[in-house]
């Protein structure tokens, strides 16, 4: 077979999407924000919006995107993409506005920009990485630590008398008038980043189409601050999160 034949678009089976640029990626070994990172670099290509993206990061490991992804990028002060996005989206109504989150940002400092710029329904979408831990900052407990999960702030277990339920930020959502697409999704497996490609996709078209304000949920993995390896880590999540956050859309708004 020769080259040409080779590189053919019906021969082609994978390539680098070329939204992503050359730097190597700092992040763990089985941290689910690589795959997250290649959807999003795939979805906007595929959506011709490249000239129209503008992604939001704020503080965490997720504030890395901007590393890797080449697009228009704005960082936010913790906890407040939601409110630099609703800004950036009703200067320019006809950009592709996101952010990218992890739980401790968005669902802890970041509670009140997040629920209101939902509940505004501004034509974004939020990506939210929910892995139960401050990954960045050394393994804290975070607002959707599991009851009884051990983290380096709470070392015998989350208590509910002590540090009260896990937050379930994304059945709230489903609940406000603002919202159109509301899902919770995963990366840990072929089928499950294909869903989660087709949520993220879903989401997009949402916001580009003035349908309201959009949530994407992606629980996710962190092998270094739940001290696994990248195996245990999914073995875990699946045994442990799924259950307390299971997976599929909440609300859909056609």
């Amino acid at each position: 077979m020769t080259k040409e034949e080779i590189i053919k678009p019906e021969n082609l089976v994978y390539r680098k999407p070329v939204l992503m640029n050359d730097n190597s990626m700092h992040y763990c070994p089985g941290c689910s924000h690589g795959v997250v990172h290649k959807l999003l670099a795939e979805v906007i290509e595929e959506m011709g919006l490249e000239e129209k993206a503008i992604g939001i990061s704020p503080v965490g490991c997720a504030v890395f995107i901007y590393n890797y992804l080449d697009i228009d990028w704005q960082e936010a002060a913790h906890g407040r993409a939601p409110a630099l996005a609703t800004a950036i989206k009703r200067l320019w109504p006809d950009r592709l506005v996101f952010t990218y989150q992890g739980d401790g940002d968005l669902a802890c400092i970041g509670t009140a920009e997040t629920i209101h710029a939902l509940n505004r329904g501004d034509n974004i979408t939020i990506i939210f990485i929910n892995n139960a831990i401050y990954g960045m900052t050394g393994g804290q407990m975070a607002p959707t630590t599991l009851v009884g999960m051990k983290t380096s702030t709470s070392p015998y277990g989350r208590e509910i008398g002590l540090h009260g339920y896990p937050l379930k930020i994304t059945e709230i959502a489903a609940q406000l008038e603002g919202t159109a697409y509301v899902t919770r999704q995963s990366v840990q497996s072929v089928p499950a980043i294909r869903k989660a490609k087709k949520a993220i996709r879903k989401a997009f078209e949402n916001s580009m189409s003035g349908k309201g304000s959009n949530l994407v949920e992606i629980v996710s993995t962190c092998s270094s601050g739940w001290k696994m390896t990248p195996d245990e880590a999914n073995k875990w999540m699946e045994q442990h999160m799924f259950p307390f956050y299971p997976l599929g859309d909440l609300k859909n708004i056609e």
